[in-house]
């Protein structure tokens, strides 16, 4: 699953044989806010791991269904680029942008 929020990206996985998920991130901060405001006993924060997701720690299914909860709970924007721009900068938010573009392409 990848989870776009206005703090972060993530890229939510189970591996076989883990009972836990590992949440991936290519940006350290995103994941350290995830535990500061989210996941207060999210695991060790792991750089490198042999994939292109440079940082990554392992957390609970409950965890993490709490912390989406929370999340959506704090939504309170009525723009998500506008959000991300306050919250991360212009740069952060032109990614984000450009995302949604190429997305809209899904549509019919």
């Amino acid at each position: 699953m990848w989870l776009m929020t206005n703090f972060g990206f993530f890229s939510v996985i189970q591996n076989k044989n883990d009972d836990f998920l590992t949440v991936r991130s290519r940006i350290k901060r995103d994941l350290e806010v995830l535990e500061e405001r989210y996941i207060p006993n999210l695991g060790h924060i792991i750089h490198g791991g042999g994939t292109d997701y440079q940082y990554r720690a392992k957390v609970s299914h409950g965890d993490m269904a709490e912390a989406i909860k929370k999340i959506v709970m704090d939504i309170d924007y009525p723009n998500f680029k506008n959000s991300v721009a306050e919250k991360q900068g212009r740069k952060r938010a032109k990614v984000c942008g450009e995302l949604w573009e190429v997305l809209t392409t899904l549509q019919e």
